[in-house]
């Protein structure tokens, strides 16, 4: 029988990318995000068509618990939804700070204690965060977002811990620059292209180079991986 995995955010960007992946790998796939013509648009996409939609805004408490009460058990969670934001430090306001926390923070982590709360995962279950490399390699204006990512990766890191007798993996994937809407917050397209150039590898990432490392850390491949934080730079050391 097949794995039944929920992606959020496959909307777009490295959620579309992942959702795509995992069904060309023949895992079914549980779509989340809050527009429902962009959801059929990356089903349209997918291998076969048993993947199910449910739209939902995960910052909203009582949609999220929709969401959950909806699911069919799963085998795989990948937490991809999130925003990006480019602040001064001297320029924050207090809905800055909440405003990206909430999305990019509390909206994952509650997400998964009613997962877990409401045993829709299984055991030998695998959970990916998709993080970012931001929480170790500070940019100017970049405060607030890479806090927001440095707190999931703890907090991940704390979670495989508590379910590690259940054979549950929690990793994390935290990539460089990647090419979709969230670069483009703070920069035009012309100056990333510009600064891409920097980078080891004359580039930065694709959606599709993210995804195949989260269908490893879905499969039984990686029965041993818990823990842990996958950085995935291009070569890159500074973003």
């Amino acid at each position: 029988m097949a794995k039944t995995i929920l992606v959020t955010g496959a909307s777009s960007g490295i959620g579309r990318a992942i959702a795509i992946a995992c069904a060309k790998k023949g895992l079914q796939v549980v779509l989340t995000g809050r527009n429902i013509e962009r959801l059929e648009d990356t089903r349209a996409l997918m291998e076969r068509d048993e993947h199910i939609i449910i739209p939902a805004d995960l910052t909203d408490n009582a949609q999220r618990q929709s969401l959950v009460d909806a699911l069919p058990p799963l085998d795989g969670v990948v937490h991809c939804a999130g925003i990006g934001s480019r602040v001064l430090g001297k320029m924050l306001e207090l809905e800055d700070v909440r405003h990206v926390m909430n999305v990019n923070f509390e909206a994952p982590v509650l997400l998964q204690a009613e997962l877990l709360r409401e045993k829709k995962i299984a055991k030998e279950a695998s959970i990916v965060f998709i993080a970012s490399a931001a929480a170790t390699m500070p940019s100017v204006g970049n405060g607030i977002y890479s806090a927001s990512k440095a707190a999931m990766i703890a907090y991940a890191k704390c979670l495989a811990l508590e379910l590690a007798s259940r054979k549950i993996r929690v990793n994390c994937i935290s990539p460089t620059m990647v090419w979709t809407d969230l670069a483009l917050v703070g920069a035009s397209e012309d100056q990333l292209h510009e600064a891409e150039k920097a980078y080891p590898m004359k580039r930065y990432g694709q959606p599709e180079d993210i995804a195949p490392m989260v269908v490893y850390l879905l499969s039984d491949e990686a029965a041993w991986v818990t823990g842990s934080n996958f950085e995935l730079t291009g070569g890159a050391q500074t973003l």
